[in-house]
């Protein structure tokens, strides 16, 4: 008898769902871990998510996202969806005038290219690959002045241009960069016409870190890298002011914020 009722009261004890768990802060720019049973198809604003052999899979939300975002979850027929409160964060919006135009708008040569450019760096964002490494605790890939933060944006000469995706650290030229988790490099480029030396490793499941401005890449596409490995060196190329890393994360289309993923620096 003692042992019916402890079971009972344990079922009358248990949450309505077993079917999903999140780990990470729903607001704009995160990164969000879910956990779910084996077997379970998960899907997402329309995407059916990969999952790890244990259960695992990743989100990310964009820079704007909706205050609601709803996981649904099927497992032996039963379907929940999931939904989520996101907060809402402000950002920094600068206004700039008396810049020369031609730096505000390019020429119709310069933005054949940078749109050639563009669509590589697309293309290496959609891969999909069965890596674990987003599960990892990221880490910074240098440690320096931060310059630049996710989420702001400048309106040049009354132009608005696209907001900042990603974080700028401030360091000299030659500066290590080193791999924040663990992945697959999915591109290098050499000399982008708004990002200049340009690297891209995919840490799995649709999440990647994006590094540019680099003045040498030390690895080359198709390389497993690990986290900590050096891979790239800080430079000034491209459209940058000064010697800085920019580093960005999407997880597909959808720009997050690396800052979320790191502690404070020491």
């Amino acid at each position: 008898m003692r042992l019916v009722v402890l079971v009972l009261s344990a079922l009358l004890c248990a949450p309505a769902s077993f079917a999903l768990e999140m780990t990470g802060e729903w607001k704009q720019g995160a990164v969000l871990i879910g956990q779910v049973k084996p077997g379970t198809v998960v899907e997402y604003k329309q995407r059916k998510l990969q999952l790890t052999t244990d259960g695992k899979f990743v989100i990310g939300l964009g820079r704007d996202a909706a205050e609601t975002a709803v996981i649904t979850t099927t497992i032996k027929g039963k379907v929940e969806h999931h939904s989520f409160a996101v907060k809402a964060r402000t950002y920094d919006i600068q206004r700039v005038e008396g810049v020369p135009q031609a730096t505000v708008e390019p020429n119709p040569e310069q933005d054949a290219r940078i749109a050639r450019e563009a669509a590589l760096v697309t293309s290496a964002r959609k891969v999909d690959l069965p890596l674990d490494a987003f599960t990892q605790k990221f880490e910074w890939p240098l440690v320096g002045p931060i310059s630049g933060v996710y989420g702001s944006q400048r309106v040049y000469n009354g132009i608005p241009k696209a907001p900042h995706y990603g974080v700028d650290i401030a360091k000299p030229v030659g500066a290590l960069v080193k791999a924040p988790a663990g992945g697959v490099v999915t591109l290098v480029h050499p000399d982008m016409f708004l990002s200049g030396g340009t690297l891209i490793i995919d840490h799995g499941h649709g999440l990647s870190s994006t590094f540019i401005h680099l003045s040498k890449i030390l690895v080359n596409e198709g390389d497993k890298t690990e986290q900590g490995q050096e891979i790239a060196l800080v430079g000034k190329t491209g459209r940058a002011s000064g010697p800085h890393l920019h580093w960005a994360m999407n997880w597909f289309e959808e720009r997050v914020d690396p800052q979320l993923l790191v502690p404070p620096q020491q």
